[in-house]
């Protein structure tokens, strides 16, 4: 049995049809099912969220009978009244820890690339709590570092699209971070692999994209295969975090974008190996405008 948490997320909802395909009995814990849609009835349900992870009970029926953990799920906002650093980072180290004492011999971790102790966002810093503590765990651990993770309807992707409507396109600071987008179904189908490589040492793959883009050309690029080519104008971002945070106060958690989520893209996710780990792993990562174009 494998536990698959984040099945609903951008890499889960690739992933879960390629684990069935492959016959893996799989066990999703969402909060949801019915955003699993017509998969809903190949798995079985553990219904729970990061935030209930402090649950032993419901914890324990999770895990009841599993020998591998894929470990998809994080959030890039806090989700009130718990924080980042709880649901990405305490979160996982409660899963992790019961996994070791119940019988599980696998456990698979999404951490990210440049996630370290002083990273300037609360997200990265948390990340890199919970991927020490994979590290040292007993269990045969994978870690997955991605670049900047994507999909033709995901809400990055989709609010880019949104802003193009404007006369101009708002971009957060200077727009000169550089990452190197990666596709869902390509990590998915990196995930996959991994997992038929069965047992052995731990192991940690970064997973990137075949081109390097800053900020700035990741706009411009979904702007234009939109159809809707617009003119950047970078925001100062003091200005965008008051206006952000006031916006969050009037609105609540129904607000487009926080801070957090705006600061993250001012940070560079780059791999010194490129697509070198993905292709160990038999896959050949697509480029952003190629898989954008074919929506």
């Amino acid at each position: 049995m494998l536990l698959l948490t984040g099945a609903t997320g951008s890499i889960g909802s690739r992933l879960l049809p390629l684990l069935l395909e492959r016959g893996e009995e799989v066990r999703c814990l969402v909060r949801e099912p019915r955003r699993l849609g017509e998969r809903r009835v190949d798995v079985q349900i553990a219904l729970g969220d990061l935030g209930q992870l402090s649950d032993p009970y419901l914890v324990r029926q999770a895990l009841r009978g599993v020998d591998t953990v894929v470990h998809l799920a994080a959030t890039i906002r806090d989700q009130p009244p718990n924080r980042i650093e709880e649901l990405n980072g305490l979160a996982t180290v409660r899963l992790l820890r019961a996994a070791e004492h119940s019988g599980v011999e696998r456990f698979d971790f999404f951490s990210a690339l440049d996630a370290f102790a002083a990273q300037r966002t609360r997200f990265f810093r948390a990340k890199w709590l919970a991927e020490q503590a994979v590290d040292s765990s007993p269990l045969q651990t994978t870690v997955f570092a991605p670049s900047i993770v994507y999909d033709h309807s995901d809400p990055w992707i989709t609010l880019l699209r949104r802003f193009s409507f404007l006369p101009v396109l708002p971009v957060s600071g200077d727009g000169k971070a550089a990452f190197q987008p990666i596709w869902a179904a390509d990590v998915a189908r990196c995930v996959v692999a991994a997992l038929g490589l069965g047992g052995g040492a731990a192991a940690r793959y970064e997973l990137a994209g075949p081109e390097t883009l800053t900020y700035d050309q990741m706009s411009d690029l979904v702007s234009r295969i939109a159809g809707r080519p617009r003119t950047l104008v970078h925001l100062p971002l003091p200005l965008i975090r008051s206006s952000l945070i006031a916006i969050r106060s009037l609105f609540g958690e129904a607000v487009f974008a926080t801070w957090e989520e705006a600061e993250l893209m001012e940070v560079s996710m780059v791999s010194e190996g490129g697509t070198a780990d993905a292709q160990a792993l038999g896959v050949e990562p697509r480029r952003m405008s190629d898989v954008l174009e074919t929506s």
